[in-house]
């Protein structure tokens, strides 16, 4: 399987396909100027114990205060909040690696005792405000780096359970183990696979560094305040996904081609020649067809194979998504093989909506009827293999009689939702339209304003697929005679986002105008 990452970049956002033999599995969308990433860690204060609740609401800067369970404080909290006390406005270092460590916070107890209104708490983002909630935080920190995620106030080592060698995962923890100070544990991760004990110590410094930014950052700062910022989404997905099955990474625009060669030349150097910039007229997701699929995959029905169709459905409390047929039938096939068939193919589009819609929480799945219950293993079987490479934490429960799947999947940042539906490109909403046969004299008429007023000597103007094949078309087409006529060089670039009617002028940069 090959993958290729393709970012584009607006005026206020990022957005990052991630493709998969060509076929878009995510999309991720990151305001430049966006706040509370999960990861973000932040020196808070209490605003209210809720002592039913077993939780506390505190502030760290959100409109709607963080909620925090007691079971997210962490085993390590008492050692955390003696922490805070001693660094804390007291403008003096700590030496982390002598503290001492106090007994683990009980699993079985009460909030109230640890907690009181006012106190000054180190918290980390665990999930991105959704809807009308703040955030969802903890205080069981952790630091995720590209080979292992550092874990302050712990001794312990962990091993990813995706490495399976017994001797890989013995030399990792000696590895890990000899290199790490004390008051730090960690877990390995999957692509500390085959690592050099230099790469992983690399990565140990860089992390420990980055806590030890934390414990600087403590000593002046007042809550709500943020004391450690999560790399943008852009680095987070390469820190995640980066590995020898990728194969190209395009980016349209200079300064986060820049960021992104810089931080894999820093992590994999091998790799740095994969990351390429693009420079085409044709828009980055209009020449990967990331725009196609986008409209073909957010809608609420999707079409797969054989002209069977999913309806995906979005409640306050869950995800529902039904599985038809359509009109394919088979003569020759009986009902329960037609069946199976549909529902083993809808399989992988599901797992593919999930992942492209960060669809989390409750998903409920209504496949085609199936009576016995080989069947309905083979389609939980062919479920549980198509998510494997889902990244979220996933729950799959086996189909019931009635063909229903309930699946529970990780959700940590909003649902990505896209609205696919177009103003009507002739009236724009109004129901009133310009007579459409004018469209090319008001191109001409924009032309003859920019070349003979504003002096430009190149034009790319973005249309409608349409339309530029009829301002194309013919030996001497309009575009020809204009480039004639106003003595300027006149680029007509096929735009599939644009409506029939749209047009868009852009200067010799590409700079819109």
């Amino acid at each position: 399987m090959t993958k290729e990452l393709v970012i584009h970049s607006t005026g206020t956002e990022i957005d990052i396909a991630l493709l998969e033999d060509g076929q878009l599995v995510e999309l991720n969308r990151e305001k430049t100027k966006s706040s509370f990433t999960v990861g973000d860690i932040y020196l808070g204060k209490v605003h209210k114990v809720m002592g039913g609740l077993n939780a506390a609401f505190v502030d760290v800067g959100y409109q709607k205060d963080a909620f925090l369970h007691y079971l997210d404080l962490g085993s390590a909290f008492p050692t955390l909040n003696e922490v805070v006390k001693q660094v804390n406005g007291k403008h003096q270092k700590i030496d982390f690696s002598a503290l001492k460590i106090q007994n683990d916070l009980g699993k079985e107890g009460k909030i109230a005792n640890v907690l009181s209104n006012g106190q000054h708490v180190i918290v980390q983002i665990a999930k991105e405000p959704i809807s009308t909630k703040g955030p969802r935080i903890t205080s069981d920190i952790s630091i995720a780096g590209r080979h292992l995620v550092l874990i302050p106030l712990s001794n312990k080592v962990h091993i990813s359970q995706k490495i399976r060698s017994n001797e890989e995962k013995k030399r990792l923890r000696g590895i890990v183990e000899n290199i790490l100070p004390r008051n730090y544990g960690a877990i390995v991760r999957t692509a500390a696979e085959g690592k050099t004990a230099e790469d992983i110590e690399t990565d140990i410094a860089s992390l420990i560094a980055k806590w030890e930014g934390v414990l600087s950052a403590l000593q002046h700062a007042q809550p709500p305040h943020l004391l450690l910022s999560e790399e943008n989404r852009t680095t987070t997905i390469l820190r995640d996904l980066l590995n020898d099955s990728f194969t190209h990474i395009h980016v349209d625009n200079e300064q986060i081609f820049h960021e992104v060669k810089d931080y894999i030349s820093a992590i994999e150097p091998e790799s740095e020649k994969i990351v390429k910039m693009y420079k085409g007229n044709i828009p980055i997701f209009d020449q990967f067809d990331v725009t196609k699929q986008i409209k073909q995959l957010f809608g609420r029905t999707v079409v797969f194979k054989r002209g069977a169709y999913l309806i995906v459905e979005h409640t306050e409390a869950l995800h529902v998504i039904d599985v038809n047929s359509g009109k394919r039938a088979k003569s020759d096939e009986s009902q329960e093989a037609n069946a199976l068939e549909c529902n083993l193919n809808a399989v992988p589009e599901i797992a593919r909506q999930l992942r492209l819609k960060d669809m989390g929480g409750i998903i409920v799945i209504d496949f085609i009827d199936l009576h016995t219950a080989q069947n309905r293993n083979a389609v939980l079987e062919a479920m549980r293999k198509a998510m494997a490479n889902d990244r979220a934490k996933h729950n799959i429960l086996p189909l019931t009689k009635f063909g229903l799947m309930q699946i529970t999947r990780q959700r940590v940042r909003p649902e990505t939702q896209i609205v696919i539906n177009e103003k009507c490109p002739t009236c724009h909403g109004t129901g009133e339209i310009a007579p459409s046969v004018l469209l090319d004299a008001q191109i001409e008429n924009q032309i003859a304003y920019y070349v003979r007023e504003k002096h430009y000597k190149l034009l790319k103007i973005h249309v409608h697929p349409y339309v530029a094949a009829y301002i194309n078309r013919g030996i001497v087409s309009k575009r020809a005679k204009w480039c004639v006529k106003y003595g300027a060089v006149i680029k007509i670039i096929p735009n599939d986002s644009l409506g029939m009617i749209d047009y868009k002028f852009y200067n010799a940069l590409g700079d819109a105008i």
